[in-house]
């Protein structure tokens, strides 16, 4: 079992931190929209090599338009929308907000499949809510305490709406599909879809550096470690451990970018992530 929590932590740490590769490739002139398709990219390729070498490549015709959809609201417009939330409004902001995804299963699974609204739901919803009019009121990127623009809002809370399909499109697909083979097909269609809106910039080093950390370590690692975990871990308890990561995401931020919210922000923060942790419990 410690092995199995090890490896969920391990992944909560990759993910947490890719709100500092994203910042230090800001910093180098790259614009989100090229930080979002790199991301992309470099991740095909190594989860389309992790897929062609263990035969993991089929996919079922009529599967296809889900792969499409996921590709573009799953990678798309996830990705995009992330990158956007760290750029306006830091890195600990946007991962807190990504973790609203519970939330939107919530309203998803009311509004599209009827499922019963239980008293858990609606505080979890509740407190999702008045956690994210805290942070975006009283909360910042830096040592200004002004409210967050709309804008941050806005793609943080898409974040955690693209997020969330992972959860539910992602439900159907890992019951056909292993890891690898998925990204195999619905990265390239989340490139393509980010490719019209990105204007390529020189890259230093640096930034080269920082966005193939992202793929590798953020991307690849992280969803690599998070499955292994899941052959010793349920996967709520396995889930609840994943929570720690935008604590990875606030303190890596702190002490690399100087970023820190007010202390109503990171009581927002918390009621978030309380409403992660009820909803996981009540599965």
């Amino acid at each position: 079992m410690i092995t199995g929590y090890l490896f969920i932590i391990t992944a909560a740490t990759c993910w947490g931190l890719i709100g500092i590769f994203s910042s230090f490739a800001f910093s180098q002139g790259i614009g989100p929209m090229e930080v979002a398709f790199w991301r992309a990219v470099l991740t095909w390729l190594l989860f389309g090599t992790q897929a062609i070498l263990k035969k993991e490549t089929r996919m079922d015709k009529k599967d296809f338009p889900l792969f499409f959809i996921f590709g573009i609201l799953g990678i798309s417009l996830f990705y995009i929308s992330y990158q956007f939330a760290v750029k306006t409004a830091g890195a600990a902001f946007a991962s807190v907000l990504l973790y609203t995804a519970p939330a939107w299963v919530v309203a998803c699974s009311y509004f599209i499949y009827k499922e019963k609204l239980t008293l858990i739901k609606s505080m979890a919803v509740v407190l999702v809510i008045l956690g994210v009019f805290l942070i975006s009121k009283t909360g910042g990127n830096t040592q200004a305490s002004e409210p967050i623009g709309w804008i941050a809002i806005l793609s943080g809370l898409t974040a955690g709406f693209s997020y969330s399909l992972y959860y539910t499109i992602g439900k159907y697909f890992s019951a056909r599909y292993s890891s690898a083979n998925i990204f195999l097909w619905v990265l390239p269609i989340g490139a393509l879809g980010i490719l019209p809106f990105v204007t390529f910039s020189h890259k230093s080093p640096v930034a080269w550096a920082a966005i193939v950390s992202m793929a590798l370590f953020s991307t690849f690692l992280a969803n690599y470690c998070y499955y292994q975990g899941l052959k010793y871990l349920e996967a709520g308890r396995a889930s609840i451990v994943a929570t720690c990561e935008p604590v990875v995401a606030a303190v890596t931020a702190y002490f690399f970018l100087g970023e820190y919210f007010t202390f109503m922000g990171y009581i927002g923060a918390g009621l978030i992530l309380l409403a992660v942790i009820v909803t996981i419990y009540e599965r």
